[in-house]
């Protein structure tokens, strides 16, 4: 799979993408990074690539030119990617999002800046995403969110490939409690069940502390979730255990 992002502070991605799984599946020929510099296709000497709104206001608007010769420059080199600005006013980022975006061979991740880019870059992308409705100084921290996100997707990028199977969101719930060694620590004591060796009663006390986790810390969540005759089951003894 190939990210291409397109930004005017290239640097940022130096060391992020050069550590850890991100790096390694670079080294298996997994993934492919291509990062722009947009002050690179800006037309004067200075390399402008904001002015002020028109209309007054305060702040600073990234150009279009800058940014559709970048993405002209793109095509001609590696063909035409799925163009994804990121933005505040984008949809919310999540992890059905990412599954979807890991199937497509190129991904392009415009980073916005200052007090965003011109409304008319909005015409050349194919999507806007947001990852939170929260201000960042830019989209280059949301870009490499998205990147670690969709990469886990990429078949052959986690070297266990049950781990994106078994984390949170998979199915809309967030994920069970983990442990490891030691079994007792300052008092604190692993769930008896998790040291039974019975995997059927593992998964039950697991797919119960999922829903207990998400019932009362993201509820919202069970508005999209789709409970099994199991889950229900479950769902009834936990509202029965918690006090009133």
């Amino acid at each position: 799979m190939i990210f291409t992002v397109l930004t005017l502070f290239p640097r940022i991605f130096e060391s992020p993408l050069d550590e850890s799984l991100i790096k390694k599946a670079q080294e298996k020929g997994l993934l492919r990074f291509h990062i722009i510099n947009i002050r690179d296709f800006a037309f004067d000497v200075h390399r402008t690539c904001d002015d002020a709104p028109y209309g007054g206001g305060p702040g600073m608007v990234m150009k279009v030119e800058p940014i559709h010769q970048a993405m002209e420059h793109v095509e001609r080199e590696l063909g035409r990617p799925r163009y994804i600005l990121l933005t505040p006013h984008g949809r919310i980022f999540n992890e059905e999002t990412a599954r979807r975006l890991a199937q497509s061979p190129h991904v392009a991740l415009i980073c916005g800046r200052y007090e965003g880019v011109d409304e008319r870059v909005l015409s050349l992308v194919d999507d806007e995403i947001s990852i939170g409705d929260y201000v960042l100084s830019g989209g280059e921290t949301a870009a490499l969110v998205v990147i670690d996100a969709i990469a886990r997707h990429v078949p052959g990028v986690l070297g266990n490939e049950a781990s994106p199977v078994d984390e949170s969101f998979k199915d809309g719930l967030l994920e069970y409690p983990q442990y490891t060694r030691p079994p007792s620590f300052m008092g604190m004591e692993v769930p008896e069940v998790l040291l039974s060796g019975n995997h059927e009663e593992i998964r039950k006390w697991r797919r119960k502390q999922s829903l207990q986790r998400t019932l009362l810390r993201r509820p919202d969540l069970m508005e999209r979730f789709a409970a099994t005759t199991e889950d229900r089951k479950l769902m009834r003894e936990i509202l029965e255990e918690i006090p009133e």
